[in-house]
């Protein structure tokens, strides 16, 4: 008996190995498959200017850097007596305007060298839904708890959404030919906007992403959205918020990503990380006692001989 349908995922070619370089941007979603990575030691770059949630945030990103249009002080501004932008996380500010631009350039260039260099982008989109900041016009990534009567909020239309896509991603192939970039829609709902509009913003970045791929080469789509929305459509699977993915849902999503592409030659040394993690995570009864002294000696060699294979594995 069958008690959940299953969407049919096909395995992709040139899949992630350990070789590969992978940069994810987006919503809160991000993290949980750029955390996925982490742990097992992947080579990425997560949101090097935190979270985005919109299309238009991640192509004017992705524009910057590969035009390597640097921030100046004409993009910065102070409010709670901490500097801003509005194109990048709150996370970022700080009170030193000088040193906010300074790390906001090395952000850039990193990023640069990301989409330059990059096998695998992954970008997700959590929402259609952006504030218009109505002084300059513009559209924000962030509004940086600035009052709300400052600002538009507007939904983007299917054609805002395809265009901006499209518009990052023929931008990245200018740099980098041969990257493989992989969209999905993120599962989070966001639940402020209301119910009936976050069903109506998810439509609108479905249809405007699909529009945007659909004539693109190693371009693809992974369904996010629609693994939690249809394999997984119970409460158990959510946080107490009853909004973002728990853990068992991210990992189930994981497990459900890895089959796609995660190339499985990746499996034996997934297993060797995860028994270092159990290894680092262990705290012993008897600190100094030899059994113990032995264990973390054998643990030592492990890490030692898989970042011999590995350099860039750290623990």
């Amino acid at each position: 008996m069958k008690l959940q349908t299953q969407i049919t995922l096909t395995s992709q070619q040139n899949q992630i190995d350990y070789e590969s370089k992978i940069l994810l941007m987006g919503s809160c979603f991000t993290e949980n498959i750029g955390g996925k990575l982490d742990y097992f030691k992947f080579q990425n770059l997560q949101n090097p200017f935190g979270i985005v949630f919109h299309p238009v945030a991640i192509e004017k990103l992705v524009t910057r850097a590969i035009n390597e249009d640097f921030f100046t002080e004409a993009d910065v501004f102070q409010h709670n007596e901490q500097w801003h932008c509005f194109e990048v996380h709150s996370k970022l500010s700080t009170s030193d305007k000088d040193a906010f631009i300074s790390n906001l350039n090395d952000s850039l260039k990193n990023l640069k060298t990301y989409l330059e260099q990059a096998s695998h982008i992954i970008l997700t989109f959590g929402t259609a839904w952006v504030y218009r900041f109505i002084e300059t016009d513009t559209i924000v990534a962030n509004c940086h708890k600035i009052p709300q009567k400052k600002f538009l909020k507007e939904l983007l239309s299917v054609e805002d959404v395809s265009a901006a896509i499209d518009n990052a991603s023929t931008l990245i192939k200018t740099v980098n030919s041969n990257v493989t970039i992989v969209t999905t829609v993120s599962p989070v709902r966001h639940i402020k906007d209301g119910f009936v509009e976050n069903m109506q913003s998810k439509a609108h970045l479905l249809s405007g992403l699909h529009e945007a791929i659909s004539g693109q080469k190693q371009a693809f789509y992974f369904p996010s959205f629609e693994i939690m929305m249809d394999e997984l459509r119970d409460y158990r699977f959510y946080e107490e918020d009853m909004i973002h993915p728990n853990n068992l849902a991210t990992s189930i999503i994981w497990d459900r990503f890895k089959e796609v592409w995660i190339t499985s030659e990746t499996e034996t040394l997934q297993k060797e990380i995860e028994t270092i993690h159990n290894g680092l995570k262990h705290r012993p009864f008897n600190p100094s006692s030899e059994a113990h002294q032995k264990f973390q000696i054998n643990l030592q060699k492990k890490i030692d001989t898989l970042q011999k294979k590995f350099p860039f594995i750290k623990f």
